[in-house]
């Protein structure tokens, strides 16, 4: 097949090529510009396969976006585990059990007046309900944080929550504490700032990712 000296609109060559690569396997003569058209096509060619290559390398450059939505049963779950676990609550049951115990073997060996025993258990059961019910309810009751629908957007780089009162941006170095509970990802950028996450909403290789990110920062 031989292309002739004339102007070659796009159509025109695709068609050309198509029909010499299909019924003339054998031998093709390109004359004059027509030989250049090869080179174009070559180079078009590994210019998209190379920014292929290059966008296979870099994952989620482009942000995913999960709808948040919270529910209050689940929310006060979470807190739970968030207020059990700051320093502060932490010693203060640890020195009520350490009472209790002591006072318990005091009592046992009639060191003491059973009303001391019964103190360290009153000051346990109150420190229990306070911290486990009251506080968690009181929070949710003040915040209206969770009581907003939030869309989730993260890639490697970072994340955001945007909803419609407000938005906020931050890096993964930014995260300066990060745990899980059985419904939440919990994350802190200071001591009382802090975040979490519904787990259900995120796919099982979501949830892989949040921890890689979380984790390598």
């Amino acid at each position: 097949m031989i292309c002739e000296k004339r102007k070659w609109g796009l159509i025109d060559i695709g068609w050309c090529l198509s029909n010499a690569f299909t019924k003339y396997s054998d031998f093709v003569i390109f004359h004059m510009k027509c030989s250049t058209l090869i080179r174009h096509f070559k180079a078009i060619f590994f210019s998209a396969n190379l920014c292929a290559l290059y966008l296979c390398d870099q994952p989620l450059l482009l942000p995913m976006s999960i709808p948040i939505q919270y529910q209050k049963s689940h929310v006060i779950q979470g807190l739970r585990y968030h207020f059990i676990k700051q320093s502060e609550i932490k010693g203060l049951m640890l020195f009520v059990n350490a009472y209790a115990i002591v006072t318990a073997a005091l009592l046992f060996y009639k060191k003491i007046r059973p009303e001391l025993f019964l103190l360290g258990s009153f000051l346990w059961i109150v420190l229990m309900v306070f911290f486990w019910y009251l506080l968690p309810w009181l929070f949710y009751r003040r915040t209206q944080m969770f009581k907003q629908d939030w869309t989730f957007n993260f890639n490697a780089s970072g994340a955001s929550l945007v909803s419609e009162n407000g938005r906020a941006d931050w890096t993964w170095n930014e995260v300066t504490r990060f745990f899980e509970s059985p419904m939440f990802f919990h994350f802190y950028f200071a001591p009382k700032s802090f975040f979490i996450l519904p787990k259900e909403h995120f796919s099982f290789d979501d949830q892989q990712i949040i921890r890689g990110y979380f984790k390598n920062n």
